[in-house]
C-alpha cells in the first residue's frame, strides 16, 4: 500500500489497528500468538506449550498448541469454533501477558466462489486451436489496456517465477509449460476437498458448494487459481490467450478452499513461497520473486499477517494484492478496510474497465497504490469486456479445459502481478520497493474517472519496463499495439509480440557450432545464431533441418528443409517478429550485429 515501511521499523507488539486489537470480528477456532523475541516461547515449543497450559487451567478452556507458523507466531486451538466473544476474553488473557507481543483471532478468509463479482449466467466456452489475443483488451487497447505489448519488446518475464497464491489450478495447454511445483497448504480437509489436508499436490478438485454449505444457496467451482495464474503466464503458443509474463513461471500455492481458510495457512503459504521455511514442508525448490494476493476479506492487516509480508520482502519478493470487490456495495468499502489490501509492503491493486473508469465493483481509497484492468460485466452485460483468461469447464469438480471472460480486482491484480516479472527479469536487481516505486511513477492517469482513490493511475506496461531496464530503448511512441487482425494468425502478429512457448513439435537438435539445443527446447530458452548455423530438428513440425543464411541489417535470412532436402522454403524477417514455415514457427527475438537470439516452436 501507499507509504510504504521499512520491515526491520515494524514493532511486533504493535496491534494492526484498535480493532483488531480489542475485538474479535468473528467466531473461530484459534488464536495466532507472537511471542516477544527475548521470551522463551519464541524459540521453545516445549515452553509454548507450557505457557498455553496454564492459560487453559487459568480459563477453563480447551487450549492446545498446534503448529509454529512459517512467521514464528504460535498457533492455539480453542478446542472447537468459540463464539466471537469468548474468542475475545481468550485474547485479552493473552495479551495480559508481557511475553506476549500481539494475539489475534485465525481468521477465516472467504472462498472466490463467494467473494467476486461474478454474473451467475456466466459460462466457459471450450478450448481448442483459436488464438483469443484479439479479444484480451486488457492488454493492448489505447483507452483502457496496459500498453502490455510494447513491453515484450524487452522482457517477457524469462526466469522469473510468480506465486498464485489461490485455488490451485486445473490442466490446461495454456499453462502446462509455464508452471512449476507448487504446494497445497489447506490444513481443514473440509475446506481441502481432496481427501487430505497439506501436501505437495495443488490441483485444485473445485471450490463448489451445496445449499446450505458456507451459509449460502450453494455456488459453482470458480476456478479461480487457474483464471489468475493465465493472466500472469499463460504461454504464447499461438492459440488461446498470452500471459502478461509468457516467459515467466507461474507458482500455484493453494490456500483458498471450500467455504473457506484460516489465516494461519495463508501465512505459511506467503512464507514458502517466498523462500522461508515451513515445519514439515520441504523448502520451495524455485523460491518466487513476486506473489500474487487475489484474496481477501472485510478487515485490516493483523500484526501476524504484516509480520509474514514483510519477511517476503526482506527476501526479495514483491507481494501483489486485490483491493477488494466490495465498492458498489451500499456502503462501499475503502481498500484501507479490507485485508490484505490494507497491509505495508504491499502493492494493492484496483480494477477498472474498459474506458478507464474505476469499476464499479472495485474498492478504493488512500491504500490503493495502482489500477490495472479488472473488466466490468454486471453493468455493461458484454462478455467480452472481461478478462479473458483460462478456467476449467467443470460445474464442481475439473472436467475440461476451457476459457472464461471475469472481473474482479482479483483479475486486475494478476496483472501487476505479471508486469513485475517483466521488469524483474529486465532487470533483476531490482527489490520490492523499487518495483513499486517504478509501476507507480510510470503510471497514466486514468481515462475515466475514480470516485475515492485509485492510485497513481492505470499502470502502463512498456514505460514501466523501459524505465527500469538496463541499456533498453524506450519503446516507440504511440499508442498501446492493436490486435492482429486477422484472428487465425499465430498470436499475437504485431512486432511487439512476445515470443512463442515452445512445443514439443520443435524436437530436439544440434547447432552447427556444437551447442546442444535440445535442453533449451525444452526449458523455454532463446537460442543465439549466426549465418552459417544449422539446427536438425526432428520433422514433426514439418521441417528436419533450419538453417541461418545471414543475420545483417536487422534481419535473418534463412531456409527451412524437410524430407532430407528433397523440400526446401526460404524466409527471412525482421527484428522482433514472427515467420511460418509448414508448423514450425520461427521467432527473431533481436540482433546485435552478426548475431540474433531466436526461438523455434
Amino acid at each position: 500500500m501507499a507509504g510504504e515501511t521499512s520491515p526491520a521499523s515494524r514493532a511486533p507488539a504493535a496491534p494492526a489497528s484498535p480493532k483488531s486489537a480489542t475485538t474479535a470480528a468473528e467466531p473461530t477456532g484459534g488464536l495466532i500468538v507472537g511471542y516477544k523475541s527475548k521470551a522463551q516461547e519464541a524459540r521453545s515449543a516445549k515452553a509454548v506449550r507450557k505457557d498455553i497450559g496454564a492459560k487453559a487451567a487459568q480459563t477453563g478452556e480447551k487450549l492446545s498448541y498446534e503448529r509454529r507458523l512459517g512467521n514464528g507466531a504460535a498457533l492455539v486451538s480453542l478446542g472447537g469454533v468459540r463464539p466471537a466473544k469468548d474468542v475475545t476474553k481468550l485474547m485479552d488473557r493473552f495479551r495480559a501477558d508481557p511475553d506476549v507481543a500481539y494475539a489475534v483471532p485465525d481468521r477465516q478468509v472467504p472462498t472466490p466462489a463467494l467473494e467476486s463479482p461474478r454474473d451467475p449466467a456466466r459460462s466457459s466456452e471450450p478450448s481448442g486451436d483459436t488464438d483469443r489475443f484479439s479479444e484480451q483488451w486488457n492488454l493492448f487497447e489505447p483507452t483502457g489496456g496496459m500498453n502490455v505489448p510494447d513491453a515484450w519488446r524487452t522482457s517477457t518475464g524469462q526466469g522469473v517465477t510468480v506465486a498464485v497464491l489461490d485455488t490451485g489450478i486445473t490442466k490446461h495447454s495454456d499453462l502446462a509449460v509455464n508452471t512449476v511445483a507448487g504446494n497445497d497448504f489447506l490444513t481443514d480437509t473440509f475446506q481441502a476437498k481432496d481427501g487430505d489436508g497439506r501436501d505437495s499436490d495443488p490441483s485444485d478438485p473445485g471450490d463448489a458448494t451445496k445449499p446450505g454449505e458456507c451459509g449460502g444457496k450453494g455456488s459453482r467451482s470458480s476456478w479461480h487459481g487457474t483464471h489468475v495464474a493465465g493472466i500472469v503466464a499463460a504461454a504464447d503458443d499461438g492459440k488461446g490467450i498470452v500471459g502478461v509474463a509468457p516467459g515467466a513461471k507461474a507458482q500455484p500455492v493453494r490456500v483458498l478452499g471450500r467455504c473457506a481458510t484460516p489465516d494461519s495457512d495463508i501465512i505459511d503459504a506467503i512464507t514458502w513461497a517466498s523462500g522461508g521455511t515451513v515445519a514439515d514442508v520441504p523448502d520451495n525448490p524455485t523460491p518466487a520473486r513476486v506473489i500474487n494476493m487475489s484474496l481477501g476479506q472485510e478487515g485490516v492487516c493483523t500484526p501476524p499477517m504484516q509480520l509474514a509480508v514483510d519477511q517476503a520482502v526482506q527476501r526479495g519478493t514483491t507481494v501483489v494484492v486485490a483491493a477488494g470487490n466490495r465498492g458498489n456495495l451500499p456502503e462501499p468499502q475503502d481498500a484501507g478496510n479490507f485485508d490484505y489490501a490494507s497491509c505495508d509492503n504491499v502493492i494493492t491493486v484496483a480494477a477498472t474497465d474498459r474506458e478507464g473508469n474505476r469499476a464499479e465493483y472495485s474498492n478504493f481509497g488512500n491504500a490503493v497504490d495502482i489500477s490495472a484492468p479488472g473488466g466490468e460485466l454486471l453493468t455493461s452485460k458484454n462478455p467480452k469486456n472481461g478478462i479473458l483468461s483460462t478456467v476449467n469447464s467443470g460445474e464442481d469438480g475439473p472436467v475440461s479445459e476451457s476459457f472464461e471472460f471475469e472481473e474482479g480486482t482479483s483479475q486486475a491484480a494478476p496483472q501487476i502481478a505479471g508486469l513485475a516479472a517483466l521488469m524483474i527479469a529486465a532487470n533483476p536487481a531490482l527489490t520490492p520497493a523499487q518495483v513499486e516505486s517504478a509501476i507507480k511513477e510510470n503510471a497514466r492517469p486514468l481515462p475515466g474517472t475514480c470516485e475515492g482513490g485509485c492510485g497513481a493511475g492505470l499502470a502502463d506496461a512498456a514505460k514501466t519496463v523501459a524505465s527500469v531496464s538496463k541499456g533498453a530503448a524506450p519503446p516507440a511512441a504511440g499508442s498501446p499495439s492493436s490486435p492482429p487482425s486477422d484472428s487465425s494468425s499465430a498470436s499475437p502478429s504485431s512486432p511487439s509480440s512476445p515470443p512463442s512457448s515452445p512445443s514439443p513439435s520443435a524436437g530436439t537438435g544440434q547447432a552447427a557450432d556444437g551447442k546442444d539445443l535440445s535442453a533449451c527446447l525444452k526449458n523455454t530458452c532463446e537460442v543465439e545464431v549466426t549465418s552459417g548455423d544449422t539446427i536438425k530438428l526432428d520433422g514433426t513440425a514439418g521441417v528436419d533441418e533450419f538453417t541461418v543464411v545471414s543475420v545483417a541489417d536487422n534481419a535473418l535470412t534463412f531456409t527451412a528443409s524437410s524430407g532430407n532436402g528433397a523440400q526446401q522454403s526460404s524466409g527471412s524477417q525482421t527484428s522482433p517478429g514472427r515467420s511460418t514455415i509448414n508448423d514450425l514457427v520461427v521467432d527473431l527475438i533481436s540482433i546485435d550485429g552478426d548475431r540474433a537470439i531466436i526461438r523455434l516452436s
